[in-house]
């Protein structure tokens, strides 16, 4: 694995551990760094980091406050 990917999945403790996860990728990353990007894209569907995932999880959290507040009144 070249030195460049390691440090990148070092950095990154999302990256760690779902590459002790799912090993599967430490064949595809030995053998070409260009498929880091795809192991990261995965991680964060998995783990539901992508920018849509933010999104819905703060309007959740708004409709949340606002279903409260409409108790209260």
């Amino acid at each position: 694995m070249q030195v460049d990917v390691k440090l990148a999945i070092e950095r990154n403790p999302n990256l760690k551990r779902y590459l002790k996860e799912n090993s599967y990728w430490y064949h595809y990353l030995n053998r070409n760094s260009v498929y880091l990007k795809a192991m990261e894209e995965e991680m964060k569907k998995k783990y539901k980091l992508t920018p849509e995932d933010k999104i819905e999880k703060m309007r959740d959290s708004i409709t949340m406050v606002s279903e409260f507040l409409k108790i209260l009144k």
